[in-house]
């Protein structure tokens, strides 16, 4: 069956699409300030008016079963809440990812940022999401740029731009997202990898 052209699943983009919803940012290795010290953010909304992300690899110690007990059999492993960055920490956000061939076309709290990537209004019915997604992820805040603020830090070389890959958003866990979207792009890049969590310790 062919594939559509925003369903890029076994394929790897280019190391550095220009910054779009859809896209990831992967921190620098210097960028050493602790809220995003070796994250990956996925960036839902990017315009004139700012940029709007959130980060995919900051796991909390709260379980999606004791604050949105309704979806905790569509969330993955490890079932808690992701801090999606520093932003209204106390309001929560919900991506998820399609099943491949499902349309969301006039779903109601269903929106498509990207291939298929999908935001969901925890307001829905489960039980209509349910048979759409492989899975969901719910994150306590967000992290956000205003106007030119984001293309500042890019021209600091605070950040790499990277194509996402569906799965990005519901990655196992225990497994470091940071060095996993790095192995797969193209050499030099592809060696950042290997660099190690705590410098000094090498």
């Amino acid at each position: 069956m062919a594939q559509h052209q925003d369903e890029p699943e076994d394929r790897t983009a280019p190391a550095t699409p220009a910054v779009r919803p859809g896209t990831l940012l992967v921190s620098a290795t210097d960028l050493v300030e602790p809220t995003f010290r070796r994250t990956v953010v996925y960036i839902i909304e990017h315009g004139d008016v700012g940029s709007l992300g959130v980060v995919l690899n900051r796991t909390s110690d709260t379980a999606v079963q004791a604050v949105l007990p309704q979806w905790t059999a569509l969330s993955a492993d490890p079932k808690a809440l992701y801090v999606g960055g520093p932003v209204r920490r106390d309001s929560a956000l919900c991506l998820g990812t399609l099943r491949v061939g499902v349309s969301v076309e006039g779903v109601p709290g269903v929106r498509r940022i990207d291939g298929r990537v999908v935001m969901i209004d925890l307001d829905s019915d489960p039980a209509v999401i349910g048979p759409l997604v492989e899975g969901i992820r719910i994150f306590a805040g967000y992290a956000g740029w205003s106007a030119g603020q984001l293309d500042g830090e890019l021209r600091n070389d605070d950040w790499m731009v990277i194509s996402a890959l569906p799965q990005d958003i519901l990655g196992p866990p225990r497994v470091d997202l940071w060095a996993r979207v790095l192995r797969r792009q193209p050499l030099p890049l592809a060696l950042l990898a290997t660099h190690p969590i705590e410098v000094e310790r090498n």
